[in-house]
């Protein structure tokens, strides 16, 4: 199997990361509760990261409740001839596992009225709207709470990489730019910076075709995602993201929960490139009967 770690050492080396940098391995300092540092004194992030919540599922608070429906006989989305009675597929399989929610302050997301209508509408189709299952690049904050391993590159050059395991998706974070992002994209634009021990990144230009999360949570093209980085342990750090988008909500919020260090031997990314995994729920109904 061909692994994205090649793939990271390319993106790496044209993005000027790949400069020679003392202890910026993806192991801890052996000092216990002090993170290593880079050769320019900044903590050190290199490693691969995973959040351990059900955020992807439902960032709010939520109980443990069926997951995916499929109407027996017919494809999701095919609506004109959905039967009377929908069955479940796929069992406990499909469940969402309930949760105490990454959401801060009251733990509700402020949706205007009118976006709180929408929100439903994608929760009650997303078998068929969310961009998830369609194998779409996840976006940003949701590629951090994705039930994925992601991997951060540092050193000494003016960017910081981020390659994320779910569809092989990566972003660069530009340190301390001032320019704006040239077009929307899938992953944004961002710029980042350091404040004490913590990596700020101000994030821009997010397609509006993303979602937050797999219970409809959505998000207009004025989405504006501020993340902070903070390190807690050779083997955690504390991930905040403010979430700022006056045509969808009524206030920022925030989300925050900590994120793990993998330490099993030659941790490494492996390929998830899903989009054959996408076909028949994007084409099934095409097929000649």
């Amino acid at each position: 199997m061909r692994r994205v770690v090649t793939t990271l050492i390319a993106a790496a080396a044209s993005a000027a990361i790949a400069t020679s940098v003392s202890c910026t391995s993806s192991q801890p300092s052996q000092q216990a509760g002090r993170p290593s540092r880079t050769a320019d004194g900044k903590p050190n992030f290199n490693g691969v990261w995973q959040a351990l919540n059900e955020a992807n599922w439902d960032l709010q608070a939520h109980d443990a409740r069926p997951g995916a429906v499929t109407q027996q006989g017919v494809y999701p989305y095919d609506y004109a001839r959905v039967p009377a009675a929908p069955v479940l597929a796929l069992g406990a399989a499909a469940g969402v596992p309930g949760s105490t929610g990454v959401v801060q302050g009251d733990g509700q997301i402020p949706y205007t009225p009118e976006a709180k209508k929408i929100r439903d509408e994608n929760a009650e189709h997303w078998i068929d709207r969310d961009p998830e299952l369609k194998c779409y690049l996840p976006g940003v904050p949701r590629a951090t709470y994705m039930p994925f391993p992601f991997q951060i590159v540092q050193g000494s050059a003016p960017y910081i990489l981020i390659a994320y395991e779910f569809t092989s998706a990566t972003r660069t974070i530009r340190m301390n730019w001032k320019d704006e992002g040239p077009a929307d994209a899938w992953m944004g634009w961002s710029r980042g910076r350091w404040e004490g021990e913590t990596l700020v990144v101000d994030v821009t230009g997010i397609r509006e075709e993303t979602w937050l999360d797999r219970a409809g949570d959505f998000h207009s093209d004025a989405l504006h995602v501020v993340e902070r980085y903070t390190p807690l342990s050779p083997y955690h750090l504390m991930y905040e993201a403010t979430i700022d988008d006056p045509k969808v909500f009524t206030r920022p919020w925030k989300m925050s929960f900590p994120l793990y260090r993998r330490m099993e031997k030659n941790i490494q990314l492996l390929e998830f490139k899903c989009v054959p995994f996408t076909e028949e729920l994007l084409y099934g109904v095409l097929r000649k009967r």
